[in-house]
């Protein structure tokens, strides 16, 4: 009875080498699916960055809309997109009926991918270190700070966007 007892429990056991299967069979699937999805959280991260500069070309496009075709000062573009303003650009944290555009954001967004990753501060020379966004306020036009020769995980140039 013991015999047959010790010999059902070897017989329900893995060998050595089904082990080692097993283990080589994860390890392949491992290395199949991490680079996938750490290619993803990147991308996750670019297609936020594009995200966020359409609100903010969307945003600057209103505001100047509102404001007589005049766009956002770049020293003053968080406080005239984010408070309440008047036709001149003035602002002010409450509605009235002198400050009645606006606001157009929540906050300036951080950004999300490119070279200055974590910054929601604007300059007006590209390529600036420390600034997210690049923008020229004669024309309006905002972009991911970045020179000319940065780019996302696809080629292309951050400028590009």
């Amino acid at each position: 009875m013991i015999a047959a007892l010790s010999r059902s429990r070897r017989s329900r056991a893995f060998s050595l080498i089904e082990l080692v299967i097993v283990i080589v069979i994860l390890g392949v699937i491992g290395a199949i699916a991490i680079p996938r999805m750490s290619r993803g959280a990147s991308g996750a991260a670019e297609s936020g960055a594009v995200s966020d500069l359409a609100i903010l070309r969307s945003a600057v496009e209103l505001y100047a809309a509102e404001h007589g075709g005049a766009f956002p000062a770049l020293a003053t573009f968080s406080n005239q997109l984010t408070l309440y303003s008047d036709f001149d650009g003035n602002t002010n944290a409450t509605k009235s009926s002198t400050y009645m555009y606006g606001p157009y954001l929540r906050a300036v967004p951080t950004q999300k991918a490119g070279p200055e990753k974590g910054s929601n501060t604007l300059t007006a020379t590209q390529a600036t270190a420390g600034a997210g966004w690049w923008y020229t306020a004669a024309s309006g036009d905002i972009r991911i700070n970045a020179a000319a020769g940065d780019q996302d995980s696809n080629g292309t140039p951050w400028v590009n966007y």
